[in-house]
């Protein structure tokens, strides 16, 4: 089973489904309110609906993917991602417009970042770390790619045309390219629930180890969502232009992809859990040194928040790998993801709320928790589950396919 195709179609397809999603209303947020009659904030809690559906249905898609179901889920997520935006183009008023981001929820459950994580641990176990990189590294351009494209779109067909368009590609575009480039089913399923034999059994702390890795997560996908959602508007109220702010943000995008090649090159050799602790200093790094000098280092704090969220994506799926093992792998990430998704459910509007009240400041608040949750991991092993080392160590050497 040759990995290119694999990694090109996941990470186009992901490319996609975060773009045209995740980060839609951070462009048209302020179009689509003037067009339904509510305020932006009300944009915002529907995407806040669409992240707590994911997270509650989240582990149940994980489940089917460790059943060896991971074409057939990414399929139906692209098709309720179509049928959301797809709402979302003709809605009337705030009751339709939240009913399309439940539907956009109902995909992301299936569609994001988790499942195809768990999809490449499924056919290459504990070798999938390079290939869960590779598909980070395409994705990595979704801000870059669709934050410009959702701008020019919207000034000159309008945002209900702009989320048809994106509705149709996720039919014309993603669904086949799932189809092309993943098999019906993996060879061999290392995720499955016979392969449990190979697994590691629990460890001293490592209800511990789960703890820091949830509160890990859910802080650094609070901020996450936090900043793509209003990171234009955030650099806005430091005094610059649309064009300015929007040309500044696409910074974090290349930023994320330029981290993931470091990691690539040079930290894949490590055990994840050091990247890790490097890349959740920088958020809070690149926030303190706009506090102390002023907007002049705006660019630096979107660098140094796009590096870390680069490392930190590639670390949601490689240290759950690393520390618990591939079987369950699917599961156990829902679960890890739940809490997650729940602060990526209440950012937007918490954020919002603060940003209006503070201006930059509110990155206090982002960056303190993100401290936080990175000092967490410093108190962890740089331990592997059972024969996870091996796997890296194949996924690291030379001409590995990974």
């Amino acid at each position: 089973m040759k990995r290119w195709p694999i990694v090109a179609g996941l990470g186009s397809t992901q490319t996609l489904a975060y773009g045209s999603t995740y980060y839609l209303p951070a462009i048209l947020a302020p179009s689509m309110a003037a067009g339904l009659g509510v305020a932006v904030s009300t944009i915002f809690l529907g995407l806040s609906l669409a992240l707590v559906t994911a997270a509650v249905l989240g582990p149940r898609a994980g489940r089917w993917v460790d059943a060896g179901l991971g074409r057939q889920v990414l399929v139906a997520a692209h098709c309720c991602y179509a049928l959301g935006l797809g709402l979302l183009a003709i809605a009337q008023g705030p009751w339709s417009m939240c009913a399309g981001w439940i539907l956009i929820g109902l995909g992301m459950a299936m569609g994001q970042y988790e499942t195809a994580f768990a999809v490449l641990t499924s056919y290459y176990g504990q070798a999938a770390r390079g290939s869960i990189t590779g598909i980070t590294l395409i994705a990595g351009f979704a801000s870059t790619i669709c934050w410009p494209i959702h701008a020019a779109l919207d000034a000159t067909i309008g945002w209900r045309l702009t989320c048809a368009i994106w509705a149709l590609s996720q039919l014309a575009l993603a669904v086949p390219a799932i189809l092309w480039a993943l098999p019906l089913r993996p060879l061999h399923n290392h995720c499955a629930p016979q392969h449990q034999g190979t697994a590691a059994p629990p460890e001293p702390g490592s209800s511990w180890v789960l703890l820091v890795l949830a509160f890990l997560f859910a802080v650094t996908w609070f901020t996450t969502t936090a900043i793509g959602a209003h990171l234009p508007l955030l650099l806005m109220g430091l005094g610059l232009s649309t064009a300015q702010a929007v040309a500044m943000a696409t910074l974090m995008g290349p930023m994320q992809v330029l981290a993931r090649i470091i990691e690539a090159i040079f930290l894949r050799r490590y055990h994840p859990l050091i990247g890790a602790r490097i890349a959740s200093l920088l958020h809070p790094l690149g926030a303190g040194a706009l506090f102390l000098v002023g907007p002049v280092l705006a660019p630096l704090f979107v660098m140094a928040h796009g590096a870390g969220n680069g490392i930190l994506t590639i670390a949601k799926g490689t240290l759950p790998l690393a520390l618990f093992g591939m079987v369950g792998y699917g599961r156990r990430q829902g679960v890890l993801m739940l809490p997650a998704r729940m602060g990526m459910a209440i950012a937007p509007f918490a954020f919002g709320l603060a940003v209006a009240a503070w201006g930059h400041w509110a990155l206090s608040i982002t960056g303190g928790l993100t401290l936080i949750a990175g000092l967490g991991l410093f108190t962890l092993r740089a331990r592997y589950a059972d024969g996870a080392q091996v796997g890296n160590a194949q996924a690291a050497a030379p001409g590995h396919p990974g």
